[in-house]
């Protein structure tokens, strides 16, 4: 792995940061070490090289956030600001930034020429969901993430069924660089969560309370309904589950756009 770190910090060079025997390592290694504890470590002994946390600033995203900006607050915290938030998301952003004590926000926004080209009416997402996301997500979060070894996400199993097997550390496969993913609340479950919420005091999503378990743009983030999963109310009435920032990149394949 420190081989791996090493060659991370050449920019230029574009073999694959991590290696499926180093996640294998890592997994091993903290399997039953908690969330703080290995993040800690990973951060302290310099084994995941420059590091991002991604984060929606949704209904579950304090945790994560307290997490690390109680180790270290100036990790670098990455904000899709795609200009279809609900403005309690933008307030809450600002909010636990404010509290937390996060030093380095970077909000991510879209190519203005892209949106000219591909979505001057701002109605693409109800007619290709896909590419309005690539447009507002996808693309923003892989030009920022060049300069990055690893991201931190939110992630937990219990949100669907596509998320079920989720391990702490696995290979980013939404590229080709070989950058390394950490998912420190992947077993983590509800209860785990609202549990280390009241005990850091920490405060909610504003939407929350009002049925809203998974938020994302406001235009494709609806109620989440009684026995549902908790991310039912993402892209409702659609075949997708995911904005595409997780999902396994087709070498070649063009954008929906």
């Amino acid at each position: 792995m420190a081989k791996t770190l090493a060659r991370a910090v050449d920019m230029i060079d574009s073999a694959p940061r991590f290696t499926a025997a180093d996640v294998a390592a890592l997994n091993a290694r903290f399997a039953d070490v908690d969330a703080r504890e290995m993040l800690a470590a990973v951060l302290a002994e310099g084994l995941i090289g420059r590091a991002a946390i991604v984060s929606s600033f949704g209904a579950e995203s304090a945790v994560l956030l307290h997490l690390v900006s109680s180790i270290d607050p100036s990790v670098p915290v990455l904000f899709l600001e795609t200009g279809k938030h609900f403005p309690e998301t933008l307030a809450y952003r600002d909010q636990l930034a404010s509290q937390l004590g996060i030093t380095d926000l970077r909000n991510l926004t879209p190519d203005a020429d892209a949106i000219v080209k591909r979505d001057e009416s701002g109605l693409r997402w109800s007619f290709d969901p896909d590419g309005c996301c690539e447009i507002r997500k996808v693309k923003p979060l892989s030009a920022a993430l060049a300069g990055f070894d690893t991201t931190i996400t939110g992630r937990k199993g219990f949100q669907s069924a596509t998320r079920a097997n989720l391990h702490r550390f696995e290979i980013d496969t939404s590229d080709t660089a070989g950058r390394l993913k950490i998912n420190p609340l992947a077993s983590w479950s509800k209860a785990d969560l609202d549990a280390y919420v009241a005990a850091q005091h920490l405060p909610p999503h504003p939407l929350v309370d009002a049925g809203y378990l998974s938020i994302g743009c406001a235009p494709c983030t609806s109620k989440v309904l009684p026995g549902e999963d908790a991310r039912a109310g993402r892209w409702r009435g659609w075949e997708k589950v995911e904005c595409g920032i997780h999902v396994p990149e087709k070498p070649g394949e063009e954008p929906s756009f």
